[in-house]
């Protein structure tokens, strides 16, 4: 954020990664993915087919447990499409080459490190730019303190102005509303869309 001008008297250290944190939990609840790789232990319904779609995208997979067994991964082979991300992506899936997943809610366990990372030549991959830059323009609209009202006002509303006249200050705004809103600024609305949770998927 330093390297965007954000300087230390418009937010100090501490608050800045305040701030970065909000934006990103605020990013992460508008997708429903999280972007940096994080270990959990992820429950997940069987279908009584081979495949299944964990609710994030697997970068390392320690265990997948059935009823509390292990499946063996030296007996079987498994598919796994999750992240980093390739340019054809659109769901994380695990699929068997042997047998099934038993037709049963929270049969099925998964361990390991999940996240919506993107190829960057590393094994963990690496958070989407686009990511980064809606975060970086959220914490800029975050900046302001609550007190400044005008302040607070001016970075919400800005990427609605879209004519300014000086002489009078007559300002001309876009209007607020438009279909599938998230933040309700058109500029990092956009930076989301394409990473936007497929609703079929299950909780996190």
């Amino acid at each position: 954020m330093r390297a965007e001008g954000v300087t230390e008297h418009q937010a100090s250290g501490d608050r800045l990664r305040a701030l970065i944190e909000e934006a990103s939990q605020t990013i992460d609840r508008l997708t429903g993915w999280w972007f940096e790789p994080r270990w959990r232990r992820l429950r997940v319904d069987g279908r009584g087919t081979p495949s299944i779609e964990p609710p994030a995208p697997p970068i390392r997979l320690d265990r997948i447990l059935i009823y509390g067994t292990e499946l063996s991964r030296r007996e079987e082979a498994l598919y796994v499409r999750g992240a980093p991300v390739g340019p054809s992506f659109d769901a994380p899936l695990i699929r068997r080459t042997r047998g099934h997943f038993p037709r049963d809610p929270g049969s099925v366990e998964l361990e390991g490190v999940f996240g919506y990372t993107e190829e960057d030549g590393t094994e963990l991959g690496r958070t989407p730019l686009e990511i980064r830059r809606a975060c970086i323009l959220l914490v800029i609209r975050l900046l302001p303190r609550l007190g400044d009202i005008d302040a607070v006002d001016d970075a919400r509303n800005r990427w609605r102005v879209i004519e300014e006249r000086t002489r009078d200050q007559a300002i001309k705004f876009a209007p607020l509303a438009r279909p599938g809103q998230l933040t309700g600024d058109t500029a990092i609305d956009d930076l989301l869309a394409g990473y936007m949770r497929p609703a079929r998927l299950g909780a996190a």
